[in-house]
């Protein structure tokens, strides 16, 4: 009873007050036993997935809709509606625990309500379901504004777009090949039993058949692997670092990247990692110190590098950019709750002066590689069409056949080859006479 009304509260933290779901989850997780907190997760991650489809449900089944002091109770209902249709809690269960919920939420008088409720959407779950899939913002689960975004981004069919940011997320590993090869770390990890698929285009990519805790892989505490999908590990990849190059690694946090780059490259000069957000940048230092690694950490904004760097140009620049993340909603499916329509005007202005700053960082004859983990054009295709046209020394270095002057750069979607949404652009910049 204590996990669903917990869920509940969590719910309402997101939706209601704007918290994020990594901020709001782990405070509530140690608020109950350890045994049950996998099961807050997966209640807390799936309502979120198919907020709007449930809160469609249960408006069918409401007469009057919870408001005020009541309304963490209206998150316990889709907390329980969640069990039911997407769950295998078997339903006397899901219901029971639900119900006995409103004890500790100061809503016994709403027990016998959302007791009826529940108890008839179990009888009218075929029903439900299929009035639901009626409009694709409640049969896909995603608010209005961000679906039509997502239309006109995605060419390739957006449904499957859509799917994907809905379904559970797999493992990913980089292996750390300046350790062992990966076939050597596959065959330590099929002797303890967990199997796993080397990816077909990324030398450090494993895919995990079944998602495992960190410490049942062996040598992670030494940093023989870490977790990281495999389209943010292209990263490394197609930046190419070469010895005794100075490196920047721009909006560097958590710091999986960074890592990449001092395992891809050890013979570096220096690599220096920068971000905005000072509590986000000491994840990149706890990273870096699980592996063995050093780099020059700065606390700064990208935006404005002169603030905090007067040495010489880079010979390669990673610029990470600050985005909508739009394409790893299937880990973080508070995005389509939090992100609002204005906000992705905005992040496309940031970018833009990043992209500016940064290239003025970068010495001629250099590499710049422009990501996001997004899969929006505005912050994408069209940022770095727009940078090409104002920018007369960068020169557009295609990854593929699908990178083109008109479409320039790579965009990964959700789902191919088991990868998150990510967009990659290389540029270099022209060598004056």
């Amino acid at each position: 009873m204590k996990v669903r009304a917990t869920a509940a509260k969590v719910m309402f933290q997101v939706v209601e007050q704007g918290y994020s779901l990594s901020a709001a989850l782990p405070a509530a997780q140690q608020l109950i036993p350890a045994k049950d907190r996998a099961l807050l997760q997966e209640i807390c991650y799936g309502t979120l997935r198919w907020l709007n489809r449930l809160e469609f449900i249960a408006e069918q089944l409401i007469e009057r809709p919870l408001k005020g002091k009541h309304r963490s109770l209206h998150y316990l209902l889709l907390v329980g509606l969640y069990q039911l249709f997407y769950t295998r809690i078997p339903p006397h269960a899901a219901l029971a625990e639900t119900v006995n919920a409103t004890k500790i939420m100061n809503g016994d008088s709403f027990r016998g309500m959302i007791n009826g409720v529940l108890r008839n959407a179990q009888r009218q779950q075929a029903e439900l379901l299929q009035a639901a899939d009626k409009n694709e913002t409640t049969r896909f689960s995603y608010p209005r504004w961000l679906l039509k975004k997502i239309k006109q981004s995605c060419q390739y069919g957006y449904v499957s777009v859509l799917q994907a940011g809905n379904a559970y997320p797999p493992m990913w590993l980089r292996v750390n090949l300046s350790r062992q090869s990966r076939e050597d770390y596959q065959q330590q990890l099929a002797a303890l039993g967990i199997n796993s698929t080397p990816h077909a285009s990324c030398a450090s990519a494993l895919l995990l058949e079944k998602a495992c805790d960190v410490n049942e892989l062996p040598g992670f505490a030494e940093g023989a692997c870490s977790v990281q999908d495999a389209a943010a590990q292209h990263a490394a990849w197609l930046l190419e670092p070469q010895a005794n190059e100075l490196i920047l690694d721009a909006c560097a946090a958590p710091g999986g990247k960074t890592a990449h780059i001092l395992e891809h490259q050890p013979a570096l000069k220096q690599l220096i990692a920068v971000d905005f957000d000072e509590t986000r940048l000491q994840r990149v230092a706890e990273n870096l110190q699980r592996i063995k690694l050093n780099a020059t950490l700065i606390h700064g904004d990208a935006s404005q590098p002169e603030q905090w760097w007067q040495g010489p140009q880079f010979d390669r620049i990673l610029l990470d950019a600050p985005c909508s993340a739009t394409g790893v909603i299937r880990r973080h499916p508070d995005i389509k709750w939090l992100r609002r329509a204005e906000d992705i005007a905005e992040l496309a202005r940031l970018q833009s002066s990043i992209l500016d700053a940064m290239w003025l960082q970068l010495k001629p004859g250099g590499t710049l590689l422009y990501a996001t983990c997004s899969i929006l054009s505005d912050e994408n295709s069209t940022q770095i069409k727009a940078f090409l046209e104002r920018t007369t020394d960068a020169i557009h270095v295609p990854l593929n056949e699908q990178d083109t002057a008109l479409q320039p750069g790579w965009q990964i979607y959700p789902g191919e080859q088991h990868m998150d949404g990510f967009f990659y652009a290389k540029l270099t910049k022209q060598v004056t006479a």
